[in-house]
């Protein structure tokens, strides 16, 4: 442990720009089964950051350095990679994995360090009254399963009864993650669910498929990751189920994950929390201050897509409650507590994401002591393997609280109780 830990160490010390003030470690993986999304996330978030530094001279003055280092989705290198970067003056943690997120949110909470984990992560932690230092706004799993399940109702005339979703998981907590939301809306709305896992990393999926030919679900729900992605669908194509029926979260919806299949992954949906695409006017200042310039992160190669636009979308947020905290504070230089009080006082309205540069591309939000989750919204997208695009096919839906609120509240209150956690914002 002791090695690896100095060679982390010293991998950090080279990375990033000197003498920055603001270090936002990039907790990535470039390698193993989880590359084809952990790399465009990675280069997103580095990019937007980039940019900020070469604009604008950094965040209110001060630059600001992600150093990277690699977990290859590993829990263990993952809590390696925070205890050998957070005594560099890390202020935040952004580790893009449900199981790093669970192993950190004890050691962030000790530390007093935030960590922000958009779209994935402990879906409880959206109860600020229970995870004072953990944020996933816009949108969370439990969401995600709720927003599925709404656009379905939305296909089938409001009525489900009787209609058959199998769902399938990623054999982790990540994928474990929307199974009991899905089976509080089974009992509310009347359809068959069933549950087949998959185990990491996923290569091998023909006896699920057997079962899903053989069940005939009337959809199928997604909740892959990695080289999962790419077999599910190139299995669904293989057995011919209609991909239109054949919804993934917004973890199992990019480029990467259609692309092998070819023709055969035409018409495949999931979830987007965002818009994609490079039609926005952040992208010329991106080509001019970073593409340009030489500074893009990683091959350059990921510029535009799905995941790349989420990690900068990540970065966009982060650098948003830094200028919060920096008002708050009423200093540049601020501290993992002071970043903390700006995430849970963040506000990005649609004027904001405008000035940004990213006209419509997020939903608005406003954080609060008990809310660290936001409105958790999402809109479909859909394969068109012709123009090898994702089109959005909906507006944002929003998902039902009167199932979630509840079970959000159940887990948290489990957590704290376990943990002997007294609630805050009384």
């Amino acid at each position: 442990m002791k090695k690896t830990l100095t060679a982390i160490a010293l991998a950090l010390a080279t990375a990033g720009p000197a003498m920055a003030d603001l270090v936002v470690p990039n907790l990535s993986y470039r390698t193993g089964p989880f590359a084809a999304g952990g790399i465009p996330y990675a280069d997103g978030f580095n990019d937007y950051f980039t940019l900020l530094n070469e604009r604008d001279g950094g965040i209110g003055g001060e630059k600001v350095a992600t150093p990277e280092c690699e977990t290859a989705y590993n829990t263990e290198k993952g809590v390696e990679c925070y205890e050998a970067t957070k005594g560099e003056g890390a202020l935040v943690y952004n580790p893009l994995s449900t199981g790093i997120t669970y192993q950190l949110i004890p050691k962030v909470t000790a530390d007093g360090i935030p960590l922000y984990t958009p779209g994935y992560g402990r879906t409880s932690a959206a109860n600020g009254k229970v995870f004072g230092n953990v944020f996933n706004y816009p949108a969370n799993y439990w969401d995600g399963a709720s927003v599925a399940i709404k656009y379905l109702l939305d296909e089938n005339g409001g009525d489900l009864n009787g209609k058959k979703v199998a769902l399938l998981y990623h054999n982790s907590a990540y994928g474990k993650e929307p199974i009991r939301t899905l089976q509080e809306l089974s009992k509310k709305h009347g359809f068959e669910l069933t549950e087949i896992p998959v185990d990491s990393p996923g290569q091998e999926q023909k006896s699920q498929w057997l079962q899903i030919r053989r069940d005939k679900p009337d959809y199928v729900l997604f909740w892959g990751w990695g080289v999962m992605n790419a077999v599910a669908i190139q299995e669904a194509a293989n057995i011919r189920f209609p991909m239109d029926h054949f919804i993934g979260v917004w973890w199992s919806g990019s480029e990467n994950d259609v692309l092998p299949a070819g023709d055969g992954a035409n018409g495949y949906k999931s979830l987007a929390m965002h818009g994609t695409g490079m039609d926005y006017p952040v992208y010329d200042e991106l080509k001019q201050y970073v593409y340009d310039a030489g500074k893009a992160s990683g091959a350059g190669d990921q510029i535009g897509s799905v995941l790349y636009s989420r990690g900068m979308y990540a970065a966009l947020v982060i650098s948003e409650a830094i200028r919060k905290a920096q008002d708050l504070a009423g200093h540049a230089a601020i501290t993992p507590s002071e970043l903390r009080d700006g995430f849970e006082a963040l506000e990005i309205t649609q004027e904001r994401m405008v000035e940004l540069g990213l006209p419509n591309f997020g939903q608005a939000f406003a954080a609060s002591c008990e809310d660290h989750g936001g409105p958790g919204m999402a809109m479909i997208q859909q394969w068109d393997a012709s123009t090898k695009k994702w089109n959005l096919i909906t507006d944002f839906i929003a998902p039902d609280d009167e199932v979630l609120v509840p079970l959000v509240m159940e887990d948290s209150a489990a957590f704290a109780a376990e943990n002997n956690i007294a609630e805050r914002c009384n």
